[in-house]
């Protein structure tokens, strides 16, 4: 089977980098809707804080050939714990924490020959 063309393979990643990033960035701004969620969890604020910065790195960390992977399974609990929010708490769909877990799940395999913890 022949090579998945260059740009089909950064797509994924570039769909699940840019909004992670986004996100992480909000957050780490501060911007009150997005920490909302936290205090209807009953979530001290920091959390929400250290959710953004992890989003960011993820971010950044997807756009890294030999971290994707890491990244991409870093992002697997902060997205199913905003499916679960979008779930149990009246705030519209999970379906795009779902959609950026299929991906964080796609990219692992993608790049999982190029991964960190991939012996030489």
């Amino acid at each position: 089977m022949p090579a998945l063309p260059s740009f089909v393979r950064l797509l994924p990643i570039l769909l699940l980098a840019l909004p992670m990033a986004g996100f992480g960035i909000a957050k780490l701004l501060g911007v009150a809707e997005l920490h909302r969620a936290f205090q209807a969890m009953a979530l001290p604020a920091w959390f929400g804080y250290f959710i953004g910065a992890a989003e960011l790195a993820a971010g950044i960390g997807l756009l890294l050939p030999r971290w994707s992977a890491l990244a991409a399974t870093g992002l697997i609990p902060i997205m199913l714990g905003a499916a679960g929010f979008h779930l149990v708490f009246d705030v519209p769909s999970p379906i795009p924490a779902l959609i950026f877990l299929a991906l964080c799940l796609y990219i692992i395999t993608l790049r999982r020959k190029d991964a960190i913890w991939y012996p030489f």
